[in-house]
């Protein structure tokens, strides 16, 4: 006769000592990678297959494996993957850095930040970070006129990917050009602030080439990951040389 808790799902884990980071939400391991991806998509668009599996690579998460070979995780692990991409994104740590202050978590010491949010699979999508733009929704969207948004595309500012589609990150580009504009900066004179922009994506896509080349999963995940971090600093030091020249001129 079969266990009558054979239908609900893989066991939680069952960890020796005290609970591992975070506390107090389910272990209950019933959710697919297709449903944490879900989850953390819209405030983490790089999020993806790939990147999942090269954390867990990495020690950072720990799914149960199903017996059949498949990956099931536990609102417990999207809290812990949340906290890892946001102190990527947000503070710029690198992977070891992050998994010592999971360890430290996990022993007791206080997390940073707000405390984690329980996992919802029902959560809606708002305005979905993976729409494919055009002009005209573009426009629609930041409250600008089409002609404006055709402008930045003509000075270089937006580039049109295949199909003529813009990436999700077309409207903070648009409402920011549109910002400067109210001071006078017009599409053609941020012609060169893109330029530079796309010579640092170029430099970043040299450090990652090697991994990038490799034919696994593990070291495209590798490369994303690298190219995120080495991207966001780069990002950051660009912001620190304007803040410091625009106080010099104080």
């Amino acid at each position: 006769m079969t266990p009558a808790h054979a239908a609900s799902g893989p066991e939680p884990r069952r960890e020796a000592g005290p609970e591992p980071w975070p506390q107090g939400i389910s272990r209950q391991a019933t959710m697919r990678i297709s449903d944490v991806l879900a989850q953390l998509g819209q405030e983490f668009p790089s999020v993806s297959h790939s990147k999942l599996r090269f954390l867990e690579e990495q020690g950072l998460i720990d799914p149960v494996r199903t017996p059949s070979g498949y990956r099931q995780y536990s609102p417990a692990d999207v809290e812990r993957l949340r906290f890892v991409l946001t102190e990527q994104r947000d503070s710029y740590l690198p992977l070891k850095v992050i998994k010592e202050r999971l360890a430290a978590m996990d022993a007791g010491e206080p997390a940073p930040g707000p405390a984690p949010r329980l996992a919802d699979a029902s959560t809606e999508d708002g305005p979905s970070s993976r729409r494919r733009w055009t002009v005209d929704s573009l426009a629609e969207a930041t409250g600008t006129e089409a002609a404006f948004v055709q402008q930045l595309v003509t000075a270089g500012v937006l580039h049109p990917g295949p199909g003529g589609w813009f990436d999700p990150g077309a409207p903070d580009v648009v409402r920011i050009a549109a910002r400067l504009a109210e001071y006078g900066i017009e599409p053609r004179h941020l012609r060169s602030l893109r330029a530079s922009a796309d010579r640092h994506v170029s430099l970043v896509d040299q450090l990652v080439a090697p991994y990038r080349k490799q034919q696994t999963t593990s070291a495209h995940a590798q490369a994303a990951t690298l190219g995120t971090e080495v991207g966001e600093l780069l990002a950051r030091l660009h912001t620190a040389w304007v803040r410091q020249g625009v106080a010099d001129l104080g």
